[in-house]
């Protein structure tokens, strides 16, 4: 895959405050990346910067091979960005407000419009006033209007905000479908981890405007995770402290966590167990990204 996003060496400063401090990454075309961090950390400055609505103080940015600086105008022909408000008009329905802004686009296709309403279950609801709508409606037809002009890229900052457990999945959910159906390259900004664990294929660590650490799930998990936590609902009930070498500790009725030292031994592990009593699930607790994240925060002395 071609990369679809190139950043090097890029900074900014506002009123002679550094925002942002030699932050390189690149995004492979047709993926999914979260750029994650807590509040402040500089992802809102990265996502204007992309699309040239600012000027960085210093460094190089491609986005699809335009530099945002000179041509700007062009990645915004070309992207689609969702913000945390929902930037629509509340007052007009679901489907004048796609038509009026895919004609601001310059992309007037009623076809295009319907097909997006299809795609995000909101045909139904097309001739109601947006301003009666729940908050993941409102981020649904977000999602549509970023999409009227079928962009190559979107862009998405903190778009779970707000919503309950099933809008943050249902929001989830149509962005893995968009990816797949019609290959947007997606870049996700949020201070919320463990809400985009299922979805990304590889995550940017940023810190006080600074990149601690990037790469895939696995990759940090190699580098990060030192030992194995694994929880097990057993029958198991051992006679001392010390079964098969491994240390652990009760979590509860018929829970034991197991320390490991790497993913190899969980097979022998519960083949060992199974040939005494039975098994119900287990779990390894501290490979979550969020888990993940604090060990990259710890070991690079952040904060």
């Amino acid at each position: 895959m071609t990369n679809i996003i190139e950043v090097k060496n890029a900074s900014k400063q506002f009123n002679n405050r550094e925002i942002l401090k030699d932050v390189s990454f690149t995004i492979k075309e047709g993926s999914i990346s979260g750029l994650l961090g807590p509040n402040g950390a500089g992802k809102t400055t990265i996502i204007r910067l992309l699309n040239g609505v600012i000027d960085a103080t210093s460094g190089q940015m491609k986005v699809m091979n335009f530099d945002p600086q000179q041509q700007g105008d062009e990645i915004r022909k070309r992207a689609g960005i969702v913000t945390e408000s929902a930037s629509l008009y509340h007052d007009m329905s679901a489907w004048d407000n796609l038509v009026f802004f895919s004609k601001l686009y310059g992309e007037y296709d009623s076809n295009r419009i319907t097909y997006l309403l299809k795609q995000f279950d909101m045909l139904p609801y097309k001739d109601q006033l947006v301003g009666s709508f729940s908050t993941g409606m409102k981020k649904r037809i977000s999602l549509a209007k970023a999409l009227l002009h079928n962009p190559s890229l979107l862009f998405l900052d903190e778009p779970t905000n707000g919503l309950d457990p099933e809008g943050i999945n249902e929001v989830i959910h149509y962005l893995k479908k968009v990816n797949q159906e019609e290959g947007v390259t997606i870049l996700i900004c949020s201070h919320v981890l463990h809400q985009l664990e299922t979805i990304c294929d590889s995550y940017i660590f940023l810190t006080e405007g600074r990149i601690v650490e990037k790469g895939t799930k696995k990759e940090l998990e190699d580098k990060y995770l030192k030992e194995i936590r694994l929880l097990v609902e057993t029958g198991l009930n051992p006679a001392s402290q010390n079964y098969m070498g491994y240390r652990y500790s009760r979590r509860g009725t018929n829970q034991l966590e197991f320390i490991l030292v790497s993913k190899k031994e969980i097979t022998p592990l519960l083949t060992n167990i199974l040939s005494e009593t039975w098994v119900h699930s287990c779990e390894i607790t501290n490979r979550s990204l969020e888990a993940l994240y604090f060990n990259i925060r710890g070991g690079r002395g952040v904060e």
